[in-house]
């Protein structure tokens, strides 16, 4: 063998281990494509009587809802303390490596204060290229040094949209699109908006949409050459093109509260999108002719009507928990038929990895279940402790073996692997 042909084979050698060792990540919202779907293998199929084992508590993450998202080094997420909103970052054992304000926190008004319990971050950090995103309830957009927390950038998008508020604050998470940043400030000089990502400046603006933000995330596709971001308004599911931002088309759908939360689902031509308080579900195709979309209704029903904890979509099957009847359901994507129904555990939020969803109900408790359509038979479950008060809203995450969950002040690092 000779020694350039040996040099050759050590080389692919190193590219395919460095390849094959790259640590899964959890960059924003729902994971990498915004789905709360895990590509990560070798999990626990079965969990012992308490759980899996606790890794560690972090301490010190504020009063709120917010998710987590996890890169190679760091754990970013967001809370509230003394009456500001704050952006941490965590190592991987849990340690506090900073923590920077990002402007003052929501307060529910005089005639809110039955509202007075949510107050707390909401939004999700986004992290991409080196820059982390947070929005806080106010409408104050920051981006952040990722590796020490120092201010890059910031937009206060009610201003310079000249939007108000939404009565519960701001709850996105942004997104990232290439070299855009694209938010909804709701405003008469942008309803959709996309950003600079590492400026901040206005690349475009949509003055057309003329409502109200809810309370979801956008997603982006391209179905049939055309780049979309797709969310929720007040009022409807709207779809907008990434290079333009001109509405592309518009379907109504919201709830008797007008406050639409979970972020919609995209699979080869159709739109999938739930809200609570007995809105239910819908299964929209998009048809693109001489290059415009129309959106038209699959299905429409009551059956799975979820609030805010998220819906999975696996193999053809939606799965998710309800609000008005609280419990875990499984419906058919494509004919909205039901497959079951599971009362037991109340509503919650979701999450997927390797063949099994992990379901976390908003009392703390959570829940290993196979994801089958047959039946909802967990194969473990335990109490997560408390961090503080209020609900479980925070959704959990799967990254790198580890399960987090967050509640209030305290973050939760568990270990499912088998290892």
């Amino acid at each position: 063998m000779s020694l350039k042909f040996t040099f050759l084979i050590t080389i692919l050698t190193i590219a395919i281990s460095l390849c094959v060792s790259v640590t899964p990540t959890w960059p924003q919202w729902q994971g990498p494509n915004r789905d709360s779907i895990s590509t990560e293998t070798g999990l626990l199929k079965e969990w012992p009587k308490g759980g899996p084992a606790l890794l560690w508590t972090a301490i010190g993450c504020g009063k709120g809802y917010s998710s987590m998202a996890v890169t190679e080094k760091m754990i970013y997420t967001a809370g509230t303390m003394n009456n500001q909103t704050f952006v941490m970052a965590f190592d991987l054992t849990g340690k506090l490596k900073w923590k920077t304000v990002n402007g003052e926190q929501w307060k529910p008004g005089a005639a809110m204060f039955w509202a007075a319990s949510y107050d707390g971050a909401r939004a999700t950090p986004t992290v991409d290229d080196g820059f982390v995103y947070h929005l806080n309830d106010l409408g104050l957009l920051s981006a952040f040094d990722a590796e020490n927390g120092k201010l890059k950038w910031s937009a206060n998008l009610p201003k310079q949209f000249e939007s108000k508020w939404p009565d519960f604050g701001y709850t996105e998470s942004v997104l990232i699109d290439g070299n855009k940043l694209i938010c909804y400030p709701g405003g008469k000089k942008g309803y959709m908006a996309a950003l600079n990502k590492k400026t901040g400046a206005v690349i475009w603006s949509n003055k057309d949409i003329g409502e109200n933000p809810a309370f979801a995330s956008t997603i982006v596709f391209t179905d049939q050459s055309i780049r979309q971001a797709v969310t929720l308004t007040e009022e409807a599911i709207i779809g907008v093109s990434v290079d333009t931002g001109k509405l592309l088309w518009r379907y109504p759908f919201t709830n008797k509260r007008k406050n639409n939360i979970p972020t919609p689902l995209y699979s080869k031509g159709y739109i999938f999108a739930s809200t609570g308080y007995g809105g239910g579900s819908v299964l929209l195709k998009l048809n693109v002719a001489d290059n415009k979309v129309t959106a038209e209704k699959v299905w429409q029903n009551t059956l799975l009507d979820n609030i805010h904890g998220g819906v999975i979509l696996h193999d053809g099957y939606l799965y998710g928990s309800s609000n008005e009847k609280p419990a875990w359901i499984c419906l058919n994507f494509l004919t909205g038929e039901e497959q079951y129904r599971d009362k037991s555990m109340g509503q919650g939020s979701i999450v997927y990895a390797d063949g099994m969803l992990y379901c976390l109900s908003e009392r703390g408790v959570m829940s290993l279940v196979p994801c089958t359509p047959k039946e909802f038979k967990p194969t473990g479950h335990f109490d997560v402790p408390k961090g503080g008060t209020g609900m479980y809203w925070s959704h959990p995450v799967i990254c790198n073996g580890k399960l987090f969950i967050r509640h209030d002040d305290k973050l939760f690092a568990y270990n499912i692997t088998n290892k």
